[in-house]
Order: structure tokens, then C-alpha cells, then sequence
């Protein structure tokens, strides 16, 4: 995904809404982007130069709000990306937050346990004045984790002189964290899935359900449509996967993997128990199974213009980030099939760390079970609109989630 893509439809959905053009310059561009160097001690007593950014995309509803990742290859352009989806992501399922992403340029495996936390309280140092509980909230991302979100934490604490748990999310439950944050992207996608299989007209068990991904997303994903009472015909992770047409049991199926088994050897259907009826599929291979909803849950751009037309599902899920390409689209748009866009499927992840910054920050306690039900009926609310204002516009459901996220960020900017 190019930023570009992202500019072309908050431009198109932004004239549907007669916004000023000055509007949609202001809502295309970040508001701020901080590029720094930061010294690091090493192991060896050598000093090294790390890079890092962060960028705040826009903070009109909000905080600015979105992960710190440590990579090798983490870029200014893919940061950008990831800072307009959460902008539009938090507008979409209606918090008040902005969007933001940030990182640091480092292999984190090359690195020891001291250097990687001299490492993040030094980043802390280079952009704690531009953070803040009320001002800009960072939280995990890829190779980043609670660990680590307390070290940066206690560096910006020790800067300001001053306490500040929501300054982070995703901490650790005895640092202030959440029970739910774990498996919200998987609960909000199970409740977005839940809601959107209404329109196929079927009961949950007749429902048949292939998830491409079996990481934490995907199989807190499996885990809750199970317990919905819907037909997981299908796993996969990047070793590959299992599909058979009666249904996997879930629960038996996640026994044995997490007694380290391997989800492309693991089969245990819901009718004759282990089975060898099952067909070992690749993780390409796994997106052509004959169901009713596909979940893409794993690496992005997996549906393409060169197997979109295999696609057998009704309903696409996105629970990656921008699994399917545009010109795949194009081609399943042709087919009738009902895409979830990503920037409302896989919400539920930033809706549990609004929860965490509104214990912390507004002293608003939420019991586990009270979490759990406050994020399904969030994250479905936000499904029904979408649909409402995709059939009033007459627009599929990722252009609708644009006007919907860009009508309320409008509503804030000032010009």
C-alpha cells in the first residue's frame, strides 16, 4: 500500500462530502512528523546512533494514538501509512483519539535484553515532549510489548517528574493494563464478523468460516466465533494450513497446537473426531476455500489481481492490514462480494487501548466481562453505520467507512 492510495480516497470521499478543499488537504497530511538520532551504549562499550520517528497524522477528536515499532526496515513512508489508517480508524468506530504511528530503525533481535532498554528510554528521551497522556499515546506494535512499554514509560515519567499511565497502552495488567487487550483485535473481529453474516440469512452453524492467519489475531478470532456457534472450516498460518468441509473443532484444534503441534498437521473435526478427511492447503492456498466468509488475518496484499478471481467467499473480513489489493477489489467488487474494510474490522485492538487510557486517565474501572461486551456492541454499532451509510450512498462498505471517519474528523478541524 502507497500513501497515495489513501490520499486518493480521502480525496474522492471527501468532495462526496462537499469539503473544502483546505479540509482535505489538512485531513491528507500528518499535522507533524519527528525524525530524530538518538545515542545508544552498547555491550561492547561502543556508542551507536539509532534512528527513530513518530508521526502524529492528526489529533482533531483527540489524542494522537498508534504503535512504536522497532524494525530494521521501519521507513517515514510506511509510518505515514499507519498514522492516517488509525486516524481513520479511531473516527470510524467513534473514539476520541487521532491517528498516530511511530518506530525505530533497529533489528531488535540483534540486540541484548540491556541494550534494547537503553534503546527505548533513550527514543522516550528524543520525543517525550511531543507525548503525553492528553497530547499523544503510543502503545505496541510489531516487535514492540508491554516490557518495553514500561521502560518508555519510566523514561517519561522520570523526564516530566510526574506519574502517567495513560501516557502508554499496552502495558502489562499490574502496570495498569487491560484482561481484554490481548484478544480484542480477534473479539472485535469475531463481532464485526458476527454482525455482518445477518446478511447471508443463516443460522451460526450453518456459517462456514475459512481464517487465514493463526498468530494472536487469528486465533483469538477462531477462538470467540467459535464460542459464537459459527463453522470454522478452515485454518491456516504461514506453514499452512487444514480444511474440511464438516468443521474443525476449535477447541481440540487448539489443544494440540498449543501442546506444539503444527496447525498444516492438526485436524479435528467437529463430526468424526481426528479425521483424514482433511486437506492440507498452503496459506495462499487456504484464501480459495468454498465458504461463505473469508478472514484474511495475517501479512497484507494477499488477494491479488492473479487469485482474486479463485475467491469463493461471499464476504471478506479484513482483519490484516490491506490484505487485498485495488485491482483484486475491482474484480471481487465485480462478483458481488461484501468486503469488511480493515480500518473498521481490525479496530478492536485501539477500541481496548481506549479502554486502558480511560482506566488510567479518567479513572473509568471496567470489569473484564464488561469490557468484553462494551467492545462487541462498539465495534458492531460501528458496522451498522457503515452499512446504513453504504446503502443511502449507494458506495461499497470501505468508501463508506472514509465518509463516515472523515465526517466526523471534518466536524473538528478547524480551518
Amino acid at each position: 500500500m502507497d500513501y497515495q492510495e489513501i490520499e486518493n480516497l480521502i480525496e474522492k470521499m471527501g468532495k462526496k462530502l462537499k469539503l473544502e478543499t483546505e479540509m482535505i488537504e489538512l485531513i491528507k497530511n500528518p499535522k507533524r512528523i519527528v525524525e530524530v538520532k538518538f545515542p545508544v551504549k552498547m555491550d561492547n562499550g561502543k556508542t551507536k546512533v539509532f534512528s527513530g520517528i513518530r508521526v502524529q497524522h492528526n489529533d482533531a477528536r483527540g489524542p494522537f494514538k498508534g504503535g512504536i515499532r522497532y524494525h530494521q526496515h521501519v521507513s517515514t513512508d510506511e509510518v505515514k501509512i499507519l498514522a492516517a489508517l488509525m486516524s481513520l480508524k479511531c473516527a470510524v468506530i467513534d473514539i476520541p483519539f487521532g491517528g498516530g504511528k511511530g518506530g525505530v530503525t533497529v533489528d531488535p533481535k540483534k540486540l541484548s535484553q540491556g541494550e534494547l532498554k537503553r534503546l527505548t528510554k533513550a527514543f522516550a528521551k528524543s520525543i517525550y515532549e511531543v507525548i503525553g497522556e492528553k497530547k499523544d499515546v503510543p502503545a505496541p506494535d510489531m516487535n514492540t510489548n508491554p516490557q518495553i512499554m514500561k521502560w518508555f514509560r519510566e523514561e517519561y515519567e522520570k523526564l516530566t517528574g510526574s506519574s502517567a499511565p495513560g501516557v502508554i497502552t499496552g502495558k502489562a495488567l499490574n502496570d495498569g493494563g487491560i484482561e481484554v487487550r490481548d484478544e480484542a483485535t480477534g473479539l472485535g473481529g469475531a463481532a464485526v464478523t458476527a454482525e455482518v453474516a445477518k446478511s447471508l440469512g443463516k443460522k451460526p452453524a450453518d456459517v462456514t468460516i475459512a481464517i487465514q492467519g493463526f498468530g494472536n489475531v487469528g486465533s483469538n478470532l477462531a477462538h470467540h466465533l467459535a464460542h459464537m456457534g459459527f463453522k470454522i472450516v478452515a485454518v491456516a498460518d504461514v506453514e499452512g494450513g487444514m480444511v474440511h468441509e464438516d468443521g474443525l473443532d476449535y477447541h481440540q484444534t487448539i489443544k494440540k497446537i498449543k501442546s506444539g503441534g503444527k496447525v498444516c498437521e492438526t485436524c479435528i473435526c467437529n463430526i468424526h473426531g481426528p479425521s483424514k478427511d482433511c486437506n492440507k492447503v498452503s496459506a495462499s492456498k487456504i484464501l480459495e476455500t468454498k465458504c461463505d466468509i473469508l478472514i484474511p488475518a495475517a501479512a497484507g496484499e494477499q488477494i491479488t489481481k492473479e487469485n482474486a478471481d479463485k475467491i469463493k467467499a461471499r464476504i471478506i473480513v479484513e482483519l490484516a492490514n490491506h490484505p487485498i489489493l485495488p485491482e483484486a477489489e475491482s474484480i471481487l467488487s465485480k462478483k458481488g462480494v461484501t468486503i469488511v474494510p480493515d480500518i473498521l474490522a481490525n479496530a478492536g485492538g485501539v477500541l481496548a487501548s481506549y479502554f486502558e487510557w480511560q482506566e488510567n486517565v479518567e479513572k473509568k474501572k471496567m470489569k473484564y466481562e464488561q469490557a468484553q461486551k462494551a467492545l462487541i456492541s462498539k465495534m458492531k454499532k460501528a458496522l451498522v453505520e457503515v452499512e446504513r451509510v453504504s446503502k443511502q450512498e449507494k458506495v461499497s462498505l470501505r468508501e463508506a467507512a472514509y465518509l463516515v471517519a472523515l465526517k466526523r474528523i471534518a466536524k473538528f478541524t478547524k480551518i
